[in-house]
């Protein structure tokens, strides 16, 4: 009987002590302790970060911006005319060098003919047929700095040349730049048909004087 109890009181001992053992390793665990800084510790795993922008530099596109506007058209408030006749003459035509100087402050632009007449006076209509164009040299953009000039030959084909004409005294020429309603008036006397169907005018493209 002795023995048994014994053995009973070993039993009951040692399965405390397994309670005791499992019960300590389920407790809380102390948390180790850590150095790092806030916002310089690693990334946890699977995460990533973007590298920095470089500096001066947005990731927002810039928009395009348009090309900066070229100089306008010449007109004639910005305009004088003049004419150099040194071109000479053949045939009973006069050749000589129509000149229109940019006067205003800004560059502008010739582009290709001016439309010309003679005019009985500077405020009067032009006088028979306008002058044809001469296409033998191809139109370019003259372009004008602040006094500069462009040229276009133009031919004047003597008067008496035509049996037909009707003459009458001119006062000069009316003069309009390309693509312009408002004209300039040259004074430079000479004769002219007023037949609307003989053409004692003939002009060229303007090019660089």
């Amino acid at each position: 009987m002795r023995s048994q109890r014994i053995s009973h009181g070993f039993v009951i001992t040692t399965a405390a002590a397994a309670a005791a053992l499992l019960l300590s390793g389920c407790g809380p665990s102390q948390p180790q302790s850590q150095s790092a800084t806030p916002g310089t510790g690693s990334p946890s795993p699977g995460a990533t970060s973007a590298p920095p922008a470089p500096s001066g530099t947005s990731s927002a596109t810039s928009p395009a911006t348009g090309a900066p506007a070229g100089p306008a058209l010449c007109k004639a408030a910005g305009l004088s005319a003049a004419t150099d006749a040194s071109g000479g003459g053949a045939a009973g035509s006069v050749y000589m060098k129509l000149n229109l100087t940019n006067t205003g402050s800004e560059p502008c632009i010739l582009r290709g003919f001016p439309g010309v007449s003679l005019a009985a006076d500077a405020a009067g209509a032009p006088i028979g047929a306008a002058a044809t164009r001469d296409e033998s040299t191809p139109p370019t953009d003259v372009t004008l700095a602040p006094g500069q000039t462009g040229s276009a030959v133009l031919r004047y084909t003597q008067a008496g040349n035509y049996p037909d004409c009707a003459m009458v005294d001119a006062a000069g020429y009316r003069i309009y730049p390309p693509e312009d309603t408002a004209s300039l008036f040259l004074p430079q006397p000479t004769k002219a048909c007023s037949n609307a169907d003989i053409a004692l005018l003939t002009i060229g493209a303007f090019q660089p004087a």
